[in-house]
């Protein structure tokens, strides 16, 4: 709806767009719990919209012209599946485009397109919430002041755009799956949406669409009905969705045209070598960490040297894991990050030294991170402090 708004009157008038939807979403808050929930629904928010819309396009004189063509725009009988497709990957352009600091395309993008608020925003940032604001009303105010146009870009400008399209949906996609929300399958809608359409088609775009289509395979598996997590080696992999995996190897397969390597291309060769694997213990890590090799050639990031390093003790044993986690046990940028201690207390207990294992649970609850996840290191610390 957003995006179909913007198309209508313009990116200037981005924020009437997004008042618009809101004021809809707002209303069935409203009245739904009372009402109950319309036989259907979006029909009804479309109806809402379009009503405020137009209401708002009466006072607002520069607009008015364009009456008529959101009435037409916004009918309970409009189904054109391939004008909305559209109009969302232009929102997506219109978010990356290059006038906007790379900062600020990918937040607006997790806002626009994404629905993400400003604090989950910050959590994707490790930012203030404050900040991710910020970045937000920056960007829509270069949007006006840039006079940016609503539409996919040609060919010639085409590349650029989307490598900043498709980072924004690797985000979404990595708060989502870390966090089991709804905005990892959001994130793959919209991937599968940017690799489908002959504008956007691209063997990066395949690549990153086989990573999240072979990682959520596993969602299944990685919490019980009682919310209990999962690691990896636990997991019953009967669960895992084996047609998401065959799509997925069918899109890193695509993927392999071109002549370009990707950081997707290898998380997604990872993410293929476990999901083929037969179980945990026939996994191949060795193929893996040589892959973790070649993402740190290309990403030399403390979060890629750390599943390097889970992979090295899957391969090596736990002391080989703690020594390539050496390096990194202090960065700065992992700090607050909980799997950092809950891989040192991992490999510590599996090392024989459970006290130590103990601290760093400690340490992993003191961090943010989800409500599963925080179960299972409380189920750790006390099964530790119990021994």
């Amino acid at each position: 709806m957003v995006a179909t708004l913007t198309r209508i009157f313009g990116p200037r008038h981005l924020a009437l767009a997004e008042d618009v939807v809101q004021e809809a979403l707002v209303k069935a808050l409203e009245q739904w719990p009372h009402r109950g929930i319309p036989e259907n629904p979006s029909a009804w928010l479309i109806h809402v919209a379009k009503n405020r819309a137009l209401d708002l396009l009466r006072r607002e004189g520069s607009l008015a012209l364009k009456a008529d063509e959101i009435a037409r725009a916004f009918t309970e009988s409009r189904h054109d599946d391939a004008e909305e497709m559209d109009d969302q990957l232009a929102m997506m352009f219109l978010c990356c485009h290059p006038d906007i600091p790379r900062e600020g395309r990918l937040a607006l993008t997790l806002k626009m397109v994404g629905g993400f608020g400003a604090g989950e925003i910050a959590r994707a940032f490790l930012i203030q919430e404050s900040a991710a604001a910020q970045r937000i009303v920056r960007a829509k105010r270069l949007i006006r002041e840039c006079d940016l146009r609503f539409e996919l870009p040609p060919p010639a400008q085409l590349a650029g755009r989307l490598d900043s399209v498709l980072e924004t949906l690797y985000l979404m996609f990595n708060e989502g799956y870390t966090n089991f929300g709804d905005l990892a399958e959001e994130s793959i809608r919209l991937a599968r949406l940017v690799a489908g359409h002959p504008a956007a088609a691209a063997p990066q775009s395949d690549a990153l669409l086989a990573l999240m289509l072979l990682q959520s395979a596993r969602s299944p598996a990685r919490i019980d009905s009682n919310g209990d997590l999962f690691l990896l080696c636990d997991q019953d992999r009967g669960l895992w969705d084996r047609a998401r995996i065959s799509e997925g190897l069918r899109s890193l397969e695509r993927s392999a045209t071109g002549d370009r390597m990707t950081e997707y291309h290898i998380e997604a060769g990872i993410a293929a070598a476990h999901a083929t694997a037969r179980d945990f213990a026939s996994t191949d890590w060795a193929h893996i960490v040589d892959l973790y090799d070649h993402l740190y050639s290309m990403n030399p990031s403390p979060v890629v040297a750390l599943n390097r390093a889970v992979a090295i003790s899957r391969w090596k044993g736990p002391a080989a894991g703690l020594d390539a986690l050496a390096s990194i046990e202090n960065h700065p940028a992992l700090a607050r990050y909980h799997l950092l201690p809950a891989t040192l207390a991992r490999l510590s207990e599996e090392s024989g030294d459970p006290a130590k294992a103990a601290f760093y649970l400690a340490w992993a609850l003191r961090c943010e991170c989800s409500l599963p996840q925080r179960g299972f290191l409380e189920n750790q610390l006390a099964r530790l402090v119990g021994c």
